[in-house]
């Protein structure tokens, strides 16, 4: 009864984050337009910092909570993998083209940032499994040249999209009637949601860990990494119905930077006593390897242009993303 109860919460959890998502997606279109930000800055910032926020709740709370740093890692790097997952999905979604034609430079330079960082944490990783000379830090060395990369990456966006301003930006949509003030007000308060949502699903992730006895890093690549990236799928397909294809891609991309760059680093500061890579499973360097290839994957489509659709359904990156995401899905669970 117990293990029911379980899933019925993670799926309650689920639909409560999809709900609230929505409606940040589209209080963030109306701030990015009326603040004059435009999209691109603001996907990469505001929204993906809101709807990164599961995996900030779940993994400081798995640390500090349940002492459980390989749910926090699983979740952070299975986040990425099927966060970019959710890019040849709204591939698949969108008719008018390849959806990564119709998103300007900033996006290129954001996914190759998230690159930089992400093998800055399989350097993390080998360097912790080398060496004990910083094993008695209560923060890694390269955590804090991670975050300090990521906060550097936040700047460089913040200059590139200001030389791209008003490309690509459609402002149609209903939505956009709304005042800047109530849309920041229905911003923040779904992001409260988000992360209430997030510390509730850290607890059902130890129990169904606990209880099916799978391993940790496992749980938390595959279910609560799906769970905490419902946001940036709700968001992202939210901002297409909109017609806002470069806040939905930025969102995504923007979403990778900040859990490599700032979740691991917090991760690492909720995580006393050690380094946070040394607590980990070395599992998570193949789902770091294969979000770096997904996402030179969507590199070399985004740089590829212009060009059209094999067929109205599918295009080359859109099917080699799902299926490394599924071969990720198989050798995480055989490894684990």
């Amino acid at each position: 009864m117990e293990v029911a109860s379980l899933w019925l919460q993670l799926l309650g959890a689920a639909g409560v984050i999809l709900v609230a998502s929505t409606f940040l997606a589209k209080s963030a279109d109306v701030i990015a337009i009326k603040t004059g930000l435009g999209r691109s800055f603001i996907g990469v910032v505001l929204l993906a910092t809101a709807t990164s926020l599961p995996e900030l709740g779940l993994g400081v709370s798995s640390i500090a909570l349940f002492d459980a740093p390989d749910l926090a890692a699983g979740d952070a790097f299975g986040s990425n993998i099927f966060n970019l997952l959710i890019i040849g999905l709204l591939d698949l979604y969108w008719r008018n083209g390849p959806i990564l034609t119709r998103v300007s430079a900033t996006s290129t330079v954001v996914a190759s940032l998230g690159i930089l960082i992400i093998s800055l944490t399989i350097v993390a990783m080998i360097f912790h499994d080398s060496t004990t000379a910083t094993s008695g830090w209560t923060i890694s060395p390269v955590s804090i040249a991670i975050v300090f990369v990521f906060l550097t990456a936040m700047y460089m966006i913040y200059r590139f999209d200001k030389t791209q301003e008003g490309q690509g930006e459609d402002e149609q949509g209903a939505h956009l009637s709304s005042s800047l003030s109530r849309a920041a007000l229905f911003y923040v308060l779904s992001a409260l949601v988000i992360v209430a949502s997030a510390l509730w699903l850290a607890s059902i992730g130890d129990g169904i860990s606990r209880i099916m006895g799978w391993d940790a890093s496992f749980v938390g690549t595959q279910f609560l990494a799906f769970s905490t990236s419902l946001p940036e799928l709700a968001a992202s397909f939210a901002a297409i119905r909109i017609n806002a294809p470069e806040l939905a891609i930025s969102n995504v991309l923007g979403s990778n930077l900040f859990n490599m760059g700032f979740v691991l680093f917090m991760d690492d500061v909720a995580l006393t006593g050690a380094p946070l890579w040394t607590a980990i499973s070395s599992v998570h360097m193949l789902t770091a390897a294969i979000a770096i290839l997904m996402t030179s994957v969507i590199v070399i489509a985004l740089t590829n242009r212009p060009r059209n659709r094999p067929t109205r359904f599918w295009t080359p990156e859109a099917l080699i993303l799902i299926g490394l995401y599924m071969l990720s899905s198989v050798l995480v669970f055989k490894l684990s």
